[in-house]
């Protein structure tokens, strides 16, 4: 066994390995180990698995290793070739799933495509373990303060066993159907948010350039029929509104490359399933021009489209 500091502290409550610590797994990771859940931990960046192991985790040496001693296994992961990776190995049959005990829980966090997720949970059920894909909405924010909400495909069984787990993390957790369906539902809300991003950087921008302040434009829209979520939480115009990121230099928040990536994945099923999405397409347009010089800026940056001055 290479697992360093194996936590040896007496719980009922079944031991988690968490595999990806990045912005979003890594307080994912936290909340559970103050929550009281033993935590073993696997990331490719010392820097990640240092803060975990101050924390209280045990650091691993890999995923197999981390998983060693978990009922439950809960991934954050870049990609879906992460996941196939993680979880199937390079052969398809090499990989974490061949070392999980039947009856294991596998949770899988990361944002992915519809087909990927079903394969991995094809190959788990062949094998007796139970796989949820349970992408997230909520940002960093929301995975700090524990109030995620999780979309979740799988069985009804496996879904009740995830749910106090996912409690702790989330606030709002939504089984949105068989396997898969977590991505359906997450890529279908990410794609409507990239279309309103866009749309409402464009119609501040039109009021601006026709000489109406940026504020006063945005809250005649807040009381009208153009009302939505980025008018009311995340306006994309600096100095709108307080603690956002267009007001921080679009720093922080959820970077304009992840936009595209979902964007991506949206249009990828709607291709895989013959559904026509043209609003969506042009949102994918407009992110992947963007994102080639300002893919790690916030998704709201978009505005800079219009007028570049916004990111000075």
């Amino acid at each position: 066994m290479n697992t360093k500091d194996m936590n040896t502290t007496k719980t009922d409550k079944p031991h988690i390995a968490f595999i990806g610590l990045g912005n979003m797994g890594a307080p994912m990771a936290e909340n559970l180990l103050k929550a009281g859940y033993p935590l073993s931990v696997y990331d490719l960046s010392a820097e990640a698995t240092e803060r975990l192991q101050q924390a209280g985790a045990s650091v691993a040496d890999s995923p197999k290793d981390a998983a060693r001693h978990a009922q439950i296994v809960i991934s954050m992961l870049p990609a879906g070739k992460h996941v196939h990776s993680v979880y199937l190995g390079e052969g398809g049959s090499d990989g974490l799933l061949a070392e999980l005990a039947k009856g294991t829980l596998v949770i899988d966090s990361s944002t992915i495509a519809a087909a990927d997720a079903r394969t991995v949970a094809e190959a788990a059920s062949k094998l007796g373990i139970d796989f949820l894909d349970a992408p997230v909405s909520g940002g960093t924010g929301g995975a700090i303060a524990g109030t995620l909400t999780f979309i979740v495909g799988g069985e009804d069984t496996a879904f009740a066993k995830a749910e106090p787990i996912l409690a702790v993390m989330g606030k709002n957790i939504f089984h949105a159907g068989e396997h898969g369906a977590g991505q359906v539902a997450k890529i279908c809300n990410n794609m409507l948010l990239g279309i309103l991003m866009a749309g409402t950087a464009e119609a501040i921008n039109l009021g601006v350039k026709n000489g109406l302040d940026p504020k006063v434009l945005s809250d005649i829209m807040l009381q009208s029929s153009g009302r939505n979520w980025t008018l009311e939480v995340y306006n994309p115009y600096p100095q709108v509104m307080e603690n956002v990121p267009s007001s921080n230099g679009y720093q922080g928040g959820f970077m304009s490359k992840l936009m595209q990536k979902d964007l991506n994945l949206a249009m990828q099923t709607a291709e895989d399933t013959q559904v026509e999405t043209p609003m969506g397409a042009k949102a994918t347009e407009l992110y992947e021009a963007h994102a080639i010089e300002n893919g790690d800026r916030d998704f709201s940056s978009i505005m800079a489209r219009h007028d570049s001055s916004v990111l000075t």
